[in-house]
């Protein structure tokens, strides 16, 4: 599937944590690093998210903010 969007981090599903109505989901990246979000458990359901599936995380934001200290 083709995105317009940039920033697609790849990696392995780590956790899915599944509550009634949102799921929290850890993607660990292949540098190391993790990624988490919430999504509808929908979605998750969809999806079929598990522990150990290869996945992206895709960000396509209209603002980042940054913080020093």
């Amino acid at each position: 599937m083709a995105l317009s969007a940039r920033n697609q981090l790849e990696g392995t599903v780590r956790s899915v944590k599944l509550g009634e109505i949102v799921a929290e989901v850890t993607i660990e990246l292949d540098g190391g690093q993790s990624v988490v979000s919430v999504i509808t458990r929908g979605s998750a359901d969809a999806l079929g998210l598990k522990q150990g599936d290869r996945a992206k995380a895709v960000i396509k934001a209209t603002e980042v903010m940054v913080a020093k200290g």
